[in-house]
């Protein structure tokens, strides 16, 4: 006898956390009354520019889920955790967290794909989709629709026990699963990370503009110089900024360190220093950040950064790329 929507919503759970995932969710679609909020509120947050150059962040799919996959009634949503119990060195560069392991994107496509296929094999002809944030879908809310936590002030998901070290990742399918409870926010009065931000990039609770955003002009700004005040409020930040996620009050408390090997921090992530990463050439930078999500940066960029985290007026003459890509 062929499993029910509820029988086969809980083999997926299992078989998600087999892969790796943790926490683990349901949604039904198109969604409740929330995430037609969320829906509204990116409107308004495109409206107000704070998108910044991030023009993907526009395309109309973003608000559609049915055009991502016709047909979709559920959607599977999945935490990776890639908190590491380590700390850089005193007086290194600082590189997010999210970064100092294998890239998020192909490690979580591929498990999805996995458990897509596993569905497959479950229910033949079943129709699915495996979506990381580089598809246009707005991903925290749907974390958020199927259980897996709520959006903070500082506008990433946080889970009562993992915090907000979540990369986040959704299988849509055309099967009916029985659906999770949506997440209640609890942030209460908390302004921790408002108040922390240098550069005041986010402008009230839950609304993060990009143009203020270290991590922003970190990895996609192509321009040959950062702005001043971005570049004065750097401190040791190159390479994205953690500092709103660090002063969480739920990213304080003791957390389980991820024994996950796709996770693991690159040694030299943890101790980079300028003098030493300004020398490598861009085979060097080639070879270091290889399978690395922050590939995004151009070597040329990261000098740049590494210049503007050091105090210098410029990194000297830079060629531009073309446009950013979507990520």
């Amino acid at each position: 006898m062929a499993a029910g929507p509820a029988q086969l919503a809980e083999a997926i759970r299992q078989e998600a956390a087999r892969l790796g995932f943790d926490p683990v969710g349901i949604a039904a679609v198109p969604g409740g009354p929330r995430l037609a909020l969320r829906t509204a509120a990116l409107e308004r947050w495109l409206a107000a520019g704070h998108q910044a150059d991030m023009a993907w962040m526009a395309d109309p799919r973003r608000r559609q889920v049915e055009q991502l996959l016709p047909g979709v009634r559920s959607l599977v949503a999945v935490g990776l955790s890639y908190y590491v119990a380590a700390e850089r060195a005193p007086g290194s560069l600082a590189v997010a967290r999210y970064g100092w392991g294998r890239d998020y994107h192909r490690v979580i496509d591929g498990r999805l794909r996995q458990l897509g296929r596993w569905l497959e094999h479950q229910v033949p002809g079943v129709r699915w989709r495996a979506c990381v944030d580089s598809a246009p879908l707005l991903d925290k809310a749907w974390a958020e629709e199927a259980g897996l936590g709520w959006i903070g002030k500082h506008g990433n998901l946080i889970h009562r026990e993992r915090g907000s070290w979540l990369l986040l990742g959704h299988l849509l399918t055309s099967q009916e699963l029985a659906a999770d409870a949506p997440a209640t926010p609890h942030c209460g009065a908390c302004s921790a990370c408002l108040d922390a931000c240098p550069t005041g990039a986010i402008a009230e609770p839950f609304v993060v503009d990009a143009r203020r955003c270290l991590a922003f002009h970190t990895i996609e700004n192509r321009e040959p110089a950062l702005p001043p005040a971005i570049a004065a409020a750097l401190g040791p930040w190159v390479a994205g900024c953690d500092i709103c996620q660090d002063v969480c009050p739920w990213n304080q408390q003791a957390l389980a360190s991820s024994t996950d090997p796709d996770v693991q921090p690159r040694p030299w992530w943890l101790d980079l220093r300028p003098e030493q990463a300004l020398a490598w050439s861009d085979a060097d930078w080639d070879e270091m950040l290889r399978a690395s999500a922050l590939r995004r940066i151009k070597p040329w960029m990261w000098r740049r950064n590494i210049a503007a985290a050091q105090g210098a007026a410029s990194a000297g003459p830079q060629p531009r790329d073309g446009p950013a890509e979507a990520p």
